[in-house]
């Protein structure tokens, strides 16, 4: 039972509520220890908030999920997790997630993507393109609460850049679900599906890794970046620019060459040259911005 319970919240997802830290490394900030506890504390309140999200949506979701090829195998749809159970979870893990966030300030923001969360999973993920834009807000709101937490404004580069590349994951997330249903089964798992296609989903996906790319080379050299971190360093920021392409590149390849990008989590952790990709832009910028 715990298992089950433990693989239903789904800790892999955990990997998204890194956003959290994006503000703590380019307010220089990384090596500050109220910072670093901040950013800490907002981390876990996502990590319990998501959580419990994930477990109400498959509570919410029980008899679809059975019918769909492979989240009929997930906890709850296989039997291995009772609901009772689930329902439990879900309020002490939320209840642990807005406690958290109640203690260091900055509340409204979980409180907002639990609401925003269950408005999704009741109606909004069977409405177009309103679908993918709940999961970009809930990256954005991710990063605020990182700002938040450490006392810190959020850039509005990284707002822009965030939002793009989230909306890009949701849309790829969308093509992937019809290439595993098919256009003609894929509504009757989720209402939404019924307006996407092949051809809609790759008009809106190409041009968002287009602005991703273009906002993040815009914003290295930006007046932005150069006060942030003097001339010299925000210079050099301009070398982290083909580690984002080749990345965005790379992610493409996958969801249209490979067929996947229905859990961009699992992908972006299995997929070797991402990860390296990623280790590299991530050990570029902080040589750059501390060193």
């Amino acid at each position: 039972m715990i298992k089950a319970l433990v693989e239903a919240m789904r800790p892999y997802q955990w990997v998204k509520n890194l956003l959290v830290f994006a503000p703590l490394v380019f307010a220089q900030k990384l090596y500050d220890r109220p910072s670093q506890m901040g950013a800490l504390i907002a981390f876990a309140a996502f990590c319990c908030v998501a959580s419990g999200i994930y477990l109400l949506n498959d509570l919410l979701d029980l008899e679809r999920d059975r019918r769909h090829p492979k989240k009929k195998n997930r906890p709850l749809p296989s039997g291995r997790l009772s609901p009772g159970v689930a329902w439990i979870a879900v309020l002490i893990l939320v209840g642990l997630g807005l406690g958290l966030s109640w203690w260091k300030g900055f509340l409204a923001l979980p409180l907002v993507y639990f609401l925003i969360n269950v408005a999704y999973s009741i109606k909004l993920k069977h409405l177009v393109i309103l679908d993918a834009m709940c999961i970009a807000i809930g990256f954005l709101l991710r990063v605020y609460a990182g700002g938040v937490a450490i006392h810190v404004p959020v850039s509005s580069w990284l707002v822009l850049c965030t939002f793009f590349v989230a909306l890009l994951l949701a849309f790829c997330k969308r093509r992937h679900e019809l290439f595993v249903l098919g256009e003609d089964q894929a509504s009757g798992h989720r209402k939404s599906l019924e307006h996407y296609s092949f051809a809609f989903l790759d008009q809106m996906i190409a041009p968002l890794g287009a602005l991703t790319v273009m906002a993040y080379a815009a914003y290295t050299t930006s007046p932005a970046a150069i006060a942030n971190f003097g001339p010299d360093r925000a210079h050099l920021l301009v070398w982290t620019v083909p580690f984002v392409v080749y990345g965005i590149f790379r992610y493409l390849f996958l969801v249209h060459m490979r067929s996947e990008g229905g859990d961009p989590t699992r992908l972006l952790m299995k997929d070797l040259p991402t990860m390296l990709n990623i280790l590299g832009w991530f050990g570029t910028s902080l040589w750059i911005v501390y060193h």
